[in-house]
């Protein structure tokens, strides 16, 4: 008897990603793996729109807090624990069902992709040079050795260009080398896209910050920050707790959270109060910068041709995507 699929769900933001996939588990038989960075983390769990214990419905769910928020979440880390927790489940009858909208995490784990190592030396005198001519002197460079990477990362991307120039330094390879590539599959995969009209995903991204600050977003944050959460060089960049954060250094005349080098008292700061005018503010950027994280989300997902795409206003949508995996038409 062979081994059973690895279903993939992938998509924007806010299009049913996460109600699709506990449904597929359920009536495949299967258990989730949480392809979503910042879900990883413990405590961040209003913000992320992270199912409730009670919302799984009993279907196990992988991968969902493991990581404390002063922890830097690591692609290739991630890589090797969801592969070991896809290959058990299949190697005991049960459909992984790999869900979320990190696409590099979702391809770290579908495709062959290869992370290299780091050199702490390396990367530190690096970002000293980062730090002192800027990333523009950086790019440069990078373009003389790599042109494709060069063109494939942006001009002021200082942290990528260190990157991408470590890699070089320490493998004596192109970084375009181990760079993602579509198409070098590792499982027999089958990849299932959501997504929704521009404008309706709008209107819910709207209706889910609003609720997530019902929910208690501000208070979330008060408490991760107490944690350590504006150290967390991952977890603080979250949507939602990056704009908090933001309005509660700005309400205490603080530097803001892109200021890395800045003293963070995290307790001090989460004691800081915020008026309705602040939190207002916080969310309406917060707004803003989801709705064009969903637009890098569809780029990235859209190269990918393998994806069969379905829409998430369907009310039947799981019916579909049931039927379509049952009948052998997906890819």
């Amino acid at each position: 008897m062979s081994a059973p699929p690895l279903v993939v769900v992938v998509g924007p933001t806010a299009t049913g990603k996460s109600d699709l996939g506990l449904a597929l588990a359920r009536e495949l038989g299967g258990e989730v793996v949480n392809a979503d960075a910042m879900q990883l983390y413990r405590g961040m769990d209003v913000g992320t729109a992270k199912l409730t214990v009670a919302e799984r419905r009993g279907v196990p769910h992988h991968l969902l807090d493991v990581l404390d928020v002063t922890e830097t979440a690591s692609v290739a880390a991630y890589q090797r624990e969801a592969r070991v927790v896809i290959e058990r489940l299949r190697a005991a009858g049960r459909t992984p069902v790999l869900v979320g909208g990190s696409g590099l995490y979702v391809q770290a784990v579908v495709d062959e992709l290869e992370f290299p190592g780091t050199d702490a030396a390396v990367r530190a005198r690096l970002e000293a040079e980062l730090a002192e001519r800027g990333p523009g002197a950086l790019h440069a460079r990078l373009a003389a050795l790599d042109p494709a990477a060069a063109a494939a990362v942006l001009p002021g991307n200082g942290r990528r260009i260190v990157r991408a120039l470590e890699v070089i330094e320490i493998t004596g390879r192109p970084f375009t080398a181990t760079m993602p590539r579509i198409g070098a599959p590792r499982y027999d995969a089958v990849l299932v896209g959501v997504d929704r009209d521009v404008a309706e995903l709008d209107d819910r991204i709207a209706t889910r910050v609003d609720l997530m600050l019902a929910a208690g977003l501000v208070e979330e944050t008060r408490t991760l920050l107490a944690r350590g959460l504006r150290e967390g060089r991952t977890a603080s960049r979250a949507l939602g707790y990056q704009q908090v954060i933001d309005a509660l250094a700005a309400a205490a005349g603080a530097p803001d959270s892109e200021d890395r080098d800045a003293p963070a008292d995290g307790a001090r700061l989460a004691a800081v109060p915020l008026d309705d005018a602040a939190v207002t503010d916080a969310a309406q950027r917060t707004v803003v910068a989801t709705r064009r994280f969903v637009r890098r989300q569809r780029s990235w997902f859209r190269r990918d041709h393998r994806i069969r795409w379905f829409d998430g206003a369907a009310a039947d949508l799981a019916a579909q995507v049931l039927g379509a995996l049952t009948s052998g038409s997906l890819p």
